[in-house]
């Protein structure tokens, strides 16, 4: 991965609140990949991609701590029901569109199988990888079932730590935010909880909102920008992946995933009834093996819920920066349905402007 060529939205002056780590991404939790198959062919009305999170990069079969919500539930992300049953999951998060959930599940159940290979060639193991997706067929012939599961393998083998691409990458190929080109953006925090350094981070596939409810850091950006607005109702979604090397239960991760609705909120969407506004947090503390094959009695290290509320302010003002990454990273896309029409990039300039930087 190479980093976004377009400045970010701090490169450009917007003062968000905070202490970001190295890469202002989510793989300044430490062991934490991303990596991206982007697919664009104008010839196909092909706009489309997929996105793979690894928590856990390695070949041992380990549990990752995790708690899942839903704030508008029109959308998918599989596996959830099982991480609100255990508090874990395992493997990778996959983000795609929204008719490309089977193809990407099937290529994460084979990558699972391979790269867990003593795992399922031994015991009786079974894969329920995290696969969730936004809806692209604005800017994608979504009908035409781009996505094939060698797409998905592709992005898992291309995950690697460092700067995070965003905009126009991987499922974020072909998403619209705010009535702008949006897509993938990401954003982290260091934070400092009983003397203990600890980090957070989201990655968001943003695709939701209507342009004059648009707010940048207080700012009515989208009134202030009405030119070329596409929609008339709410018709898109957002994905929020929180991640953190915090040690943490699973409830606690539940209500931190909660936290995602107040972090999109501060842009300003309601969260519309068409919007699938669905969230994951999860950490990578407490490694260890997988549930059957630890001891009756766990043994692990749980963040004091009474001290946990500058993890919550973090992870709030993440995911904030994280959407208006995914802005500025646009660049501005023809529209397949209806045809004709250009979903314009989010103006830096005038953006600039606004905040007097």
């Amino acid at each position: 991965m190479t980093a976004t060529p377009k400045p970010r939205a701090r490169d450009l002056g917007l003062p968000f609140p905070g202490t970001p780590g190295q890469f202002n991404a989510i793989t300044d939790v430490p062991g934490v990949e991303v990596g991206f198959c982007t697919l664009t062919d104008p010839a196909r009305k092909m706009r489309t991609g997929v996105t793979a999170i690894l928590p856990r990069p390695g070949t041992t079969a380990q549990p990752v701590w995790a708690g899942q919500y839903a704030l508008n539930g029109n959308g998918e992300m599989t596996g959830s029901h099982w991480i609100n049953d255990a508090g874990y999951f395992l493997g990778p998060i996959l983000i795609t569109n929204t008719h490309g959930v089977g193809a990407a599940h099937h290529g994460a159940t084979r990558w699972m199988i391979d790269h867990y290979a003593e795992y399922f060639r031994k015991e009786h193991a079974w894969a329920m990888p995290v696969v969730a997706e936004t809806y692209d067929g604005v800017l994608n012939d979504i009908n035409a079932l781009h996505i094939t599961p060698e797409h998905a393998l592709a992005a898992l083998n291309a995950s690697a730590s460092g700067p995070v691409a965003e905009g126009s990458t991987g499922g974020g190929n072909g998403m619209i935010a705010y009535e702008f080109k949006g897509g993938t953006g990401t954003s982290s925090r260091r934070i400092l909880i009983g003397g203990q350094d600890y980090t957070v981070a989201a990655f968001v596939q943003a695709n939701h909102g209507l342009r004059p409810w648009l707010t940048i850091l207080g700012r009515p950006v989208g009134r202030l920008m009405p030119e070329g607005a596409l929609h008339t109702a709410e018709m898109g979604s957002i994905i929020v992946i929180l991640a953190t090397d915090a040690p943490l239960s699973g409830l606690s991760l539940r209500q931190l995933a909660k936290r995602a609705a107040i972090g999109i909120g501060r842009g300003g969407t309601p969260g519309g009834n068409n919007s699938g506004d669905i969230f994951l947090a999860f950490s990578t503390a407490n490694e260890g093996p997988m549930p059957q094959h630890a001891p009756p009695v766990l043994t692990k290290q749980e963040l004091n819920i009474e001290r946990i509320d500058p993890l919550y302010l973090a992870s709030v003002e993440a995911i904030e920066e994280a959407v208006v990454n995914a802005l500025v990273a646009g660049e501005a896309a023809e529209t397949v349905k209806p045809p004709g029409h250009v979903c314009q990039a989010l103006d830096t300039k005038r953006l600039c402007e606004i905040f007097g930087s």
